[in-house]
């Protein structure tokens, strides 16, 4: 019992930044503007806090200063992709390089090292988290399918024509929808780095991209976004047990969450729509 307990216990720690990434995603996927950038705000999140929170100790402080560094490089994101019309894409790999790159100089200018920050002590969040995320959650789903903004979100990438008919500026929307998943992974930067204690270099490890395709297979939906999140995080934290247990390649456990989400994206899209089980 005690190791079910504790196999359920590292599948949510391991779910809870892949689920803020995926939310934050959600609204800029829904919005028609894609942000491939999830995984450098999750990076300046991460880092940004350990760096308030090594100084000062303060928890509050910490996740603030992670969502302000995260909603800054979407800020810049938007700007540049939505404003002054640069490609989406290149500008979210652009973004993706720059927060490596200045994780990087700022920690050697800050710390004098290019490697591993441990904090002066450790705080646990997931308790917190846990029932920050539930909340957030239902305010997202109740956002999306029960307010105007979330009906005009939807429509700048579904009905554009019906948004300008009405003279409803779509570019607000989706820079909006870009500074949401800024939150977002301001959020769940903060958590990866307090819950282990320090900031590791590229520590993110591909959470970001992970998300993206989180978004899909949970069908564009909160609670379905959080159903494939923890689907993920239980093969992720099985290929970890497993290591111990069985005597298979090595390669083949670290692939095992991979292959998993790629078999439940096929289950799920060729699933009738009126079948989908997301809420």
């Amino acid at each position: 019992m005690e190791i079910v307990f504790s196999f359920i216990k590292s599948a949510i720690t391991i779910m809870i930044p892949l689920f803020f990434a995926a939310a934050g995603g959600l609204f800029s996927a829904l919005a028609g503007c894609l942000n491939i950038a999830l995984e450098g705000l999750l990076l300046i999140g991460a880092f940004s806090s350990l760096t308030v929170f090594y100084f000062t100790g303060n928890i509050a402080a910490t996740i603030f200063a992670g969502i302000i560094a995260s909603m800054f490089l979407a800020f810049l994101h938007a700007f540049t992709s939505l404003k002054l019309n640069a490609n989406l894409f290149i500008t979210g790999i652009a973004i993706n390089l720059f927060s490596s790159g200045l994780c990087i100089v700022l920690s050697d200018k800050i710390f004098n090292t290019k490697g591993v920050i441990v904090a002066p002590n450790s705080v646990s969040l997931l308790n917190l988290y846990i029932i920050f995320g539930l909340i957030l959650l239902v305010l997202s789903r109740l956002a999306i399918f029960n307010t105007p903004f979330g009906y005009r979100l939807r429509a700048c990438d579904k009905n554009t024509d019906a948004l300008l008919s009405l003279g409803i500026k779509m570019r607000f929307y989706q820079m909006t929808s870009l500074l949401i998943s800024g939150f977002f992974c301001g959020l769940g930067g903060a958590f990866l780095s307090l819950n282990l204690g320090a900031y590791v270099p590229q520590m993110s490890a591909g959470r970001g991209w992970i998300a993206l395709a989180v978004i899909f297979l949970g069908a564009k939906k909160p609670f379905g976004v959080l159903a494939a999140a923890f689907i993920f995080a239980l093969a992720e934290t099985f290929s970890n047990y497993a290591q111990g247990f069985w005597n298979i390649p090595s390669d083949f456990i670290l692939a095992f969450p991979y292959i998993c989400t790629l078999f439940v994206m096929i289950i799920v899209s060729i699933m009738p729509k009126n079948r989908q089980i997301f809420i």
